[in-house]
C-alpha cells in the first residue's frame, strides 16, 4: 500500500507492478460494538501493521447528536418522499444555513476557515450531486495531467507539525507524544498532493497542507481518545494497544511468576482497580491477540505470556 507496487513470485517469474491506487476500507468492530476501552486494532479484527497503513483512520460513533440527528433524519425522510431536494427549503434546511452562515461571518476575509465548518456549507450550497459522468471526466483529467509540486510553504507547514509531535516544546509531555515516523510524514505529502490535484492545481499551496494536517490531527485524537473522552497518546496509534491492556501486561511481568491461574490474575485486576464486570472477556481478548497464552492443567486453566 505505502510503496504503491504489488510484488509477484510465482511460476519462475519475479517482478514489482505499480499499483498506484487510493484504498477506502471500512470495518464492524468484532464485538457488534466500539469499546473505547481498546485501541483501533484490538477492536477490529485486522492485524495492526495492515492498519498502520492506512494514512489516515476515522472511528464512526452512533452518538445523541441533535444536530447531526436532525440532518441524517431529513434526508432519509426525502429519499422517501423521492422528492427533488432542490424543492425541499425551509425549516431545518434554512436553520442549519444561517447557523452556518453566522459561523463564517466570525471569521475575517484573509483568515482560514477550518474544514469543519466549510465542508457543511459546500453541503449546503450544493443543493444538486454533480452528474456522475462529469465527476468521472473530471477525475480521469486529473489523474492524467496534474502533477502538483510541492512549494516551501506548503512543506514548512508539514514539517512543523511532524516535528511537533516528534518533539513537542513541553518537556513534561515528551514521554507521552504520539508515536509517529516517517510513514506519516510521507502521508501527509500524499495527503497534500492529492488536495491539490482535486483542484486542478500545478503546485501545492499553504493552505492544502493546512487542510490536510487537520484531518491528520482529527484522525489522531480519534484514535488515541479512551472511554473518559481523554486522549492517551501511549496507544502507538491505530494499531497499538490500550493503556489497560499494557498496564496489565506489565503487572503480570512485574509479578515474577511465569504461569497464572484465573484467580491470580483476578488478584492482578483488583490491586489495578481494574472492573470486575466483563473481567473474563478481557482475559479472553488478550488471549486472541497473543499476549497470553492457555493451556489445561486437568480441569485447571492456566494461562502464560506469550514472551515467556
Amino acid at each position: 500500500m505505502e510503496q504503491q507496487q504489488v510484488s509477484i513470485a510465482k511460476a519462475g517469474v519475479v517482478a514489482s507492478l505499480p499499483s498506484r491506487c487510493s484504498v477506502i476500507a471500512a470495518a464492524n468492530p468484532k464485538t457488534g460494538h466500539y469499546n473505547m476501552s481498546k485501541s483501533v486494532a484490538e477492536n477490529l479484527n485486522m492485524a495492526g501493521p495492515l492498519l498502520s497503513r492506512f494514512d489516515l483512520v476515522f472511528i464512526l460513533r452512533d452518538e445523541a447528536d441533535t444536530d447531526r440527528d436532525r440532518m441524517i433524519s431529513s434526508s432519509i425522510m426525502e429519499n422517501f418522499r423521492n422528492s427533488d431536494r432542490a424543492h425541499v427549503t425551509g425549516g431545518d434546511g434554512e436553520k442549519n444555513s444561517g447557523k452556518l452562515a453566522d459561523i463564517l461571518d466570525q471569521y475575517g476575509n484573509f483568515e482560514r476557515v477550518p474544514l469543519k465548518y466549510r465542508l457543511p456549507w459546500v453541503a449546503d450550497f450544493q443543493k444538486q450531486p454533480l452528474p456522475m459522468q462529469q465527476i468521472k471526466e473530471y477525475i480521469a483529467y486529473a489523474r492524467e495531467y496534474c502533477r502538483p509540486k510541492m512549494t516551501t510553504d506548503a512543506a514548512n507547514v508539514l514539517q512543523d507539525y511532524f516535528m511537533k509531535l516528534r518533539d513537542p516544546q513541553n518537556n513534561d509531555q515528551k514521554k507521552d507524544n504520539v508515536p509517529i515516523t516517517t510513514r506519516q510524514l510521507e502521508a501527509l505529502i500524499r495527503l497534500s498532493q492529492a488536495r491539490a490535484k482535486a483542484c486542478l492545481r500545478p503546485y501545492v499551496l499553504r493552505e492544502d497542507a493546512e487542510d490536510v494536517v487537520e484531518l491528520m490531527i482529527e484522525s489522531v485524537k480519534q484514535v488515541h481518545t479512551d472511554e473518559s473522552g481523554k486522549i492517551d497518546k501511549t496507544r502507538g496509534g491505530a494499531g497499538g494497544k490500550s493503556k489497560k491492556r499494557r498496564i496489565f501486561l506489565e503487572a503480570m511481568i512485574n509479578s515474577g511468576k511465569t504461569s497464572f491461574e484465573l484467580r491470580d490474575l483476578q488478584i492482578i485486576a483488583e490491586k489495578l482497580s481494574f472492573p470486575i464486570s466483563g473481567f473474563k472477556d478481557f482475559i479472553e481478548d488478550l488471549r486472541e491477540g497473543g499476549d497470553i497464552m492457555r493451556s489445561n492443567n486437568g480441569s485447571t486453566a492456566i494461562y502464560t505470556l506469550s514472551s515467556f
